[in-house]
């Protein structure tokens, strides 16, 4: 993490410190006056209804080196201690990391998408870090905030930062960019997340392709080559290596399904390299290629990559696998949800062996077109082999009258507490059993019920 004076502070962003206090150290940060470390810099944000700089005090007192102080608040009388004084706290911790992560100079790779952009992360993270000094982003530090704190967290032999970039709407993806000026930009995909702040799919991918603004040049961008929207920004590059990659014929790396297992996947990049993923879901298949195509890009061999690929393991609540001692297999991916990826889990699902319930909530920021979108899900339940539906939430409702008639058995709840009662009385040994809906259903409690 970040271990600098105040001098050095002094040198990287525009601010103002008593000379005195000039050969104090900082080490890590902190935004949370609860939980300030030795050392730490203390950065306040003045909010609409809470304004940080009243726990600067408190900060200083609890062991932070020094705080951020933004010129226009007035200075509390209780502070004791060195202070930095910014224009603006978010505009200095934004500095501040941008100066650090040159500073340490390690190579960037930047991670965005409407869907995969954690899995994918995990998996390249996974190539890579067995033959480099590799640090990721650790859960949704992927905004304004997070990224900067992410950044700061960075080892001084930090080999290889791999930074997910997140958004709601537009230049949100373009600061990041810029801030952190990748060697290497992914975007995983398009789907429908945000749809109400951007207003199309085509709003969704000129947000996401901002990851390219700061992409240093000679630098890589790795895309879904199956997605036509991407390709207007596509085109725009110069002075940077396209691959894109998906399971069309005219992709950089093409990639083949060759064999589902329960345990996981098999396929082939080219037709030439085959690889294994201990992970369900044919749509994992592009967001392995994704980290193939990043080890290849930093000189790591076949047999290496291939190794690596099959240790993966993912962040929580995307397509996490427990076997029940009475060997019902539940699927946890209930982290978050989009119309594309529900239909990616029926997909996993409908490949197992065995009997097949699928749990589906909401789909949360949809817009308007959030009915059509659900029903389209119930729709795609078509022709697949699930068993039973279970949906819960007011849009899933949509899913639910859509789909009925495509599965022997279906259910729609509106309180969690009777859709977990009737799971359970529905639930035979050895079942497969999905559940996936919008994070803010928090339908992971479903899945603790059943594990105990």
């Amino acid at each position: 993490m970040i271990e600098v004076t105040l001098e050095q502070v002094k040198d990287w962003i525009p601010c103002d410190i008593d000379n005195e206090y000039m050969d104090y150290t900082i080490k890590g940060v902190s935004i949370d006056s609860r939980v300030v470390n030795d050392q730490n810099l203390f950065i306040p944000f003045k909010g609409e209804h809470v304004d940080g700089h009243r726990y600067v005090a408190q900060a200083l007192k609890d062991g932070a080196s020094a705080a951020f102080y933004q010129k226009d608040v007035a200075l509390d009388e209780q502070v004791t201690g060195p202070i930095i004084w910014v224009d603006d706290t978010l505009e200095a911790l934004q500095q501040l990391s941008k100066a650090y992560l040159e500073f340490v100079n390690p190579q960037v790779i930047a991670v965005t998408g409407s869907n995969g952009k954690t899995t994918t992360k995990d998996m390249i993270e996974s190539v890579l870090k067995p033959q480099f000094k590799v640090k990721k982003t650790q859960g949704n530090y992927n905004n304004e905030i997070g990224l900067p704190l992410t950044i700061l967290q960075l080892d001084l032999d930090t080999e290889i930062s791999i930074l997910e970039m997140g958004m709601s709407g537009f230049h949100e993806i373009e600061l990041l960019s810029k801030l952190a000026e990748p060697n290497i930009a992914v975007i995983t995909n398009i789907g429908e997340s945000h749809m109400q702040d951007l207003g199309s799919r085509e709003g969704i991918a000129q947000a996401k392709a901002e990851i390219t603004l700061g992409l240093k040049k000679d630098g890589l961008f790795i895309y879904d080559g199956d997605e036509p929207l991407l390709e207007p920004h596509v085109q725009n590059l110069k002075e940077v290596e396209l691959v894109s990659v998906g399971q069309a014929a005219h992709n950089t790396l093409v990639c083949h399904l060759e064999d589902i297992e329960n345990e996981g996947i098999a396929f082939n990049v080219n037709g030439e390299e085959r690889y294994e993923l201990p992970i369900l879901g044919e749509h994992n298949m592009k967001n392995a290629t994704y980290a193939i195509a990043i080890g290849k890009r930093l000189n790591l061999n076949y047999d290496t990559i291939f190794h690596n690929l099959a240790q993966v393991t993912l962040t929580g609540m995307r397509m996490e696998q427990h076997i029940t001692e009475d060997h019902t297999v539940v699927i946890n991916d209930a982290y978050n949800a989009s119309p594309t990826s529900m239909k990616a889990a029926i997909d996993t699902l409908s490949g197992m062996r065995g009997r097949k319930i699928i749990v589906l909530g909401d789909v949360l920021e949809l817009g308007t077109d959030s009915q059509t979108m659900h029903e389209a899900v119930g729709k795609y339940l078509k022709d697949k082999d699930i068993s039973t539906l279970f949906t819960f939430g007011q849009e899933a409702a949509y899913i639910y009258n859509s789909g009925k008639d495509y599965v022997q058995h279906a259910e729609h709840y509106e309180d969690k507490n009777a859709l977990i009662a009737a799971l359970l009385t529905h639930l035979q040994p050895e079942d497969k059993v999905l559940i996936k809906g919008s994070r803010g259903m928090k339908l992971e409690e479903v899945v603790e019920t059943l594990l105990k």
